[in-house]
């Protein structure tokens, strides 16, 4: 089993927010025509319907939808920011809302930060992870900023500090907990998820998991129904989708 380097030296950790190439799949999913569109329960929209998964993922939509699309992301990954600033949106709106689509993102982290990111999305349950994750996307330049400004000596310190306290300290130099605190995630709430082992383990098992099974080498990685398809933003991944019959 690969072990995961959380004590790397920063250098390492920032070259590492770099986003892997996806890896390249088959095409996808075809269909020979639409997918019907399935109506929402009375009082509901299909983007409220939102759930965990038994792959560690948390879903958004439709849970019989006939297309099912999963997102392997990071939340240090460039590439997955131009995908969450281009698609999230029309993804939501044009295709979970109408029943034909859910969309799973599932975490795949590769460093520290984005370890840090990935646990205090969560922190707030289900509900708003979706919301809190394209918003940890949108603070990646800052993130980066901070980091580089703690310096090495500083970074390797607190990754080397006790497993309960090293993500508490490095989300506070960061900037995350009281980001998330502006968001609705209490800063005892933060510092309580951080400080939770077991989810971090969760998370980096659930990563090698991705790698071992499905081959996942590098983020935004996109399934439908299962399948890899080759997509790297969200004009490929839309034309993959209205292949499979989202329109």
């Amino acid at each position: 089993m690969r072990t995961f380097n959380y004590i790397a030296p920063l250098a390492l950790a920032l070259a590492l927010t770099a986003c892997g190439e996806a890896t390249e799949g088959e095409a996808g999913a075809s269909s020979s025509g639409a997918a019907e569109a399935v109506e929402a329960p009375a009082g509901t929209k299909w983007s409220e319907t939102v759930t965990k998964t038994e792959a560690g993922g948390i879903v958004m939509g439709n849970p019989e939808a006939p297309i099912k699309l999963v997102e392997y992301m990071s939340i240090t990954c460039s590439h997955c920011k131009d995908f969450g600033e281009q698609g999230f949106a029309p993804l939501r709106d044009n295709y979970v809302e109408t029943g034909r689509v859910s969309f799973e993102i599932r975490n795949f982290v590769r460093d520290p930060l984005d370890l840090s990111a990935a646990i205090l999305s969560r922190c707030g349950g289900e509900g708003p992870f979706f919301p809190l994750t394209e918003q940890a996307l949108g603070y990646q330049a800052t993130m980066f900023e901070k980091a580089q400004a703690m310096g090495e000596a500083t970074y390797t310190n607190i990754l080397s500090a006790a497993p309960e306290t090293r993500f508490v300290r490095l989300a506070e130099q960061l900037g995350l907990v009281s980001f998330f605190q502006q968001r609705g995630i209490s800063e005892d709430q933060a510092k309580a998820c951080l400080a939770d082992t077991a989810a971090a383990e969760k998370l980096m098992t659930d990563t090698q998991k991705a790698v071992d099974d499905l081959d996942i080498s590098g983020t935004p990685t996109f399934l439908i129904n299962g399948q890899k398809i080759d997509a790297a933003n969200w004009t490929m991944v839309e034309t993959k989708l209205k292949e499979a019959g989202a329109r």
